[in-house]
């Protein structure tokens, strides 16, 4: 089964909106075939691993399989695991998680009980459901799940007053910061960001390469985005979305939306209502949201209890200042009883910085 979930790792960042899953097949202790799902629309990984037995030389009949997730059963964009596992004739399904969609979950396990397969789930299911944490949260609520990244000093501020912020953190935290986009379907910022650092939110790569591929979100109440910035004129312009309120200047919106995709939300606090926001994304397949805002907007998804996870960057630095912009701010808590608590914190050294990740919220 580690063998399973190394397979479906290799796809991380490119299977939305699927789950990463791999596949192993075995016959007398030794692998004969293995695969995992490597993007939407393509062959799931049970097929792959069965697709590589073929290749070969070695008939599946008899075999045992390893999946790191509950073979699906239902038509989509491909047929039925469970009809192949069962025409292939294996006789021992070894399952890790499954399926978290309340609609299919135990379906595709009852469906091979009911072929005569010896089925076995629950082998390493913490880890599978932990690397899949994407997924289950979106087919579960039907919204984005949520991470907010923020690169700070000790005392954590992420920008000068006037807004000078390139670069408190180090080479490796920002590549690392690179990967994380990778893995998200859409980048959030607000306004502010756009008018302070007219960001890409593109991926970075060596020798100044940069790619897009990635929904590119900004906040805007009223339609405050230049003209002139680079997320409305690049390339990549088509994948990005400007989110407004009723409150912004018709004109402005008519000439935004010659460029780029402007979405009309309505208000909560004179700002575009995020819950409303989320919603929407989820319904439009996109799973995994990564919020690089400034302290409002990370405040309005950490405080309203809208983030599942962090990730903090912090530069061994110190900036000061009243006026030094923070990376949460918003109205904060008032007790220490209403503190946003973290679980499930990790560290890790990125050359002079730390990274900090955690699960936001109660379990």
């Amino acid at each position: 089964m580690r063998v399973a979930l190394r397979l479906a790792r290799r796809a991380r960042g490119r299977t939305s909106p699927n789950p990463m899953v791999g596949a192993v097949l075995v016959k007398r202790g030794r692998i004969i075939g293995q695969g995992w799902h490597r993007k939407a629309g393509a062959a799931h990984a049970e097929i792959e691993a069965l697709q590589d037995a073929a290749k070969k030389g070695h008939s599946p009949k008899g075999t045992v399989l390893y999946v790191t997730l509950e073979p699906c059963c239902t038509h989509g964009r491909t047929p039925p695991c469970t009809e192949a596992i069962i025409a292939a004739g294996i006789k021992r399904v070894v399952v890790a998680a499954t399926d978290p969609n309340p609609k299919h979950a135990g379906r595709g396990f009852r469906l091979l009980r009911r072929a005569g397969i010896e089925l076995i789930h629950g082998v390493l299911a913490g880890e599978a459901a932990q690397f899949n944490e994407v997924f289950n949260h979106w087919i579960v609520h039907r919204t984005p799940f949520v991470t907010v990244k923020a690169a700070m000093t000790l005392d954590g501020k992420i920008a000068t007053a006037s807004g000078e912020s390139k670069w408190i953190t180090g080479m490796q935290s920002r590549a690392h910061a690179m990967k994380l986009r990778e893995s998200a379907d859409a980048i959030l910022v607000g306004v502010n960001t756009v008018l302070l650092d007219d960001p890409a939110l593109t991926i970075r790569r060596g020798l100044g390469k940069r790619t897009g591929g990635k929904r590119r979100i900004i906040l805007d109440s009223l339609a405050r985005t230049p003209l002139g910035a680079q997320i409305i004129n690049d390339e990549f312009a088509p994948m990005t979305t400007i989110v407004v309120t009723k409150s912004a200047p018709k004109r402005r919106v008519a000439v935004l939306a010659k460029r780029v995709d402007v979405l009309i939300a309505p208000a909560r606090n004179g700002r575009p209502d995020l819950r409303w926001l989320l919603k929407k994304l989820g319904a439009e397949n996109v799973t995994t949201l990564l919020v690089e805002g400034g302290g409002e907007v990370n405040a309005s998804f950490l405080l309203d209890g809208l983030a599942q996870r962090a990730a903090f960057f912090y530069a061994p630095k110190i900036l000061g200042g009243r006026d030094s912009k923070r990376a949460v701010a918003g109205a904060g808590a008032r007790r220490l009883t209403e503190i946003i608590q973290l679980r499930e914190v990790g560290w890790r050294r990125l050359g002079p910085d730390l990274l900090l990740t955690a699960r936001v919220g109660a379990a």
